[in-house]
């Protein structure tokens, strides 16, 4: 028989396929896959993060009815509202108050008058004296009202920096007090004293009106959300 003479020819060389080809392409092919396959979840996974803060972001982020803003709380409660109004002290401190008031403006004008021309200061004096009688008064009274009302003599929670700074006007008013008496200062000294009295009464009365205007917002409040429940 005749043998095939030995060939030496190599089929990469000649361009031919190699029988192995084809398994190398599958997997080539397969690892393609799978990196875009993996691209892939990692663009689904970042989104689905991303949504998953969002939307915790807006869950938490805070709304006008949230606790970041509360609304202050109410002067009175509904209780003490009803003791407010029921207690004779009440109508004592609105006679009172406007009393007051009266008596400092005719004081202030008879003080400022001796100060300015030396004229009237028994006037004056007595005008600063009657105007010191009614604060003791009024802080007498006034106590007792916030014992009907709130249980304490002085310092409820609703009213503690009217009351510190009530005694601030009383300290004054009484030192007034102690040099008439006493014979301490000069008579326009003792004057002084008396203005800066009344300048401390002004914004202790400044105080008690806005307390007052806050009660009248609390009860329009209060109207407003019974009306509408009904």
């Amino acid at each position: 028989m005749h043998r095939p003479k030995h060939s030496n020819f190599d089929p990469a060389e000649d361009g031919a396929q190699s029988p192995d080809l084809p398994l190398r392409s599958q997997v080539v092919s397969h690892h393609r896959d799978a990196l875009v396959s993996n691209k892939l979840y990692e663009m689904v996974d970042h989104t689905d993060a991303g949504s998953v803060k969002s939307e915790t972001a807006v869950a938490n982020a805070p709304s006008h009815h949230s606790s970041a803003h509360p609304r202050s709380k109410a002067l009175y409660t509904p209780e003490q509202r009803v003791k407010r109004d029921a207690t004779k002290w009440t109508l004592v401190q609105g006679i009172l108050a406007p009393l007051q008031f009266l008596i400092f403006l005719i004081s202030l004008g008879l003080v400022i008058r001796y100060l300015l021309t030396g004229e009237g200061f028994v006037i004056a004096t007595w005008s600063i004296v009657i105007k010191t009688l009614v604060l003791y008064t009024i802080m007498i009274t006034g106590a007792i009202w916030e014992r009907v009302v709130f249980g304490c003599y002085l310092f409820a929670p609703a009213f503690f920096w009217e009351d510190v700074f009530s005694f601030l006007v009383l300290t004054l008013h009484t030192a007034y007090l102690v040099m008439l008496f006493g014979g301490f200062g000069s008579p326009e000294q003792q004057m002084w004293v008396a203005l800066a009295a009344y300048a401390a009464y002004v914004i202790n009365a400044g105080q008690f009106l806005l307390k007052l205007r806050a009660a009248r917002l609390d009860e329009q409040r209060a109207n407003a959300q019974a009306g509408g429940r009904a």
